[in-house]
């Protein structure tokens, strides 16, 4: 059997819709994990009673489960109590969960690492708490998160791969299903993949290096 007879037109059009759906799944996640990572982030370095020892709580649990867990309590478990997503939006709502705990740690790390001087200055010109953290802090602590953001989410889109678990139609899914019906399609799919994720992640990598430039260029 030739080895280009898998990237035949079928075939590859059949890996470009599950690199579609890898590209959805990964963009959906990374911007509610993005937006819920930050809250819980602020959140706990504004050390509100309570509320931020919960959420602590909360987070440390998170990041000591397996996300393939995670995946199989969206999919699996919600339902029993009338909580019910299809398979793309139960990696979506995994992802999120998984990486959202990820992400609020890096934030309160980022925001930690900012001199307290400069909220204290913040406030003695007049700024509340809110402006001060707005106009002052996140600028400064975002520019020592990008990297770990980036690493974060290059990490996001790699893990929906343990997606296939519950059939999701992604990249791994489908090359799964080219090479499960012919083995000598095995090793071509894996050469495929690793291009696809590479293009994706490197791509990725890129933005980061741009942000941070234009960050430190100012």
């Amino acid at each position: 059997m030739n080895f280009f007879d898998a990237f035949s037109f079928v075939n590859m059009r059949f890996l470009m819709d599950g690199l579609r759906v890898t590209v959805e799944v990964s963009v959906l996640s990374i911007i509610f994990s993005f937006i819920i990572g930050g809250f819980i982030g602020v959140i706990r370095f504004s050390n509100i009673p309570f509320l931020s020892k919960i959420l602590g709580v909360v987070v440390d649990i998170i990041r000591n489960l397996p996300l393939l867990l995670i995946i199989f309590f969206t999919y699996f478990a919600l339902p029993q109590i009338g909580i019910c997503f299809d398979i793309f939006w139960s990696a979506v709502v995994a992802l999120s969960i998984f990486e959202s705990a990820m992400l609020s740690e890096v934030f309160r790390a980022g925001l930690n690492a900012v001199p307290k001087g400069q909220m204290e200055a913040g406030l003695s010109t007049g700024l509340t708490y809110v402006e001060t953290m707005r106009s002052i802090v996140v600028p400064q602590a975002f520019k020592s998160m990008i990297p770990a953001i980036v690493s974060q989410l290059i990490s996001l889109i790699k893990d929906t791969s343990l997606a296939v678990i519950i059939s999701l139609p992604e990249l791994t899914h489908n090359a799964k299903i080219i090479y499960g019906q012919n083995e000598n399609y095995v090793l071509p799919m894996f050469l495929a993949m690793t291009i696809a994720y590479f293009i994706v992640c490197y791509a990725l990598s890129l933005v980061s290096k741009y942000l941070e430039t234009r960050q430190y260029n100012y």
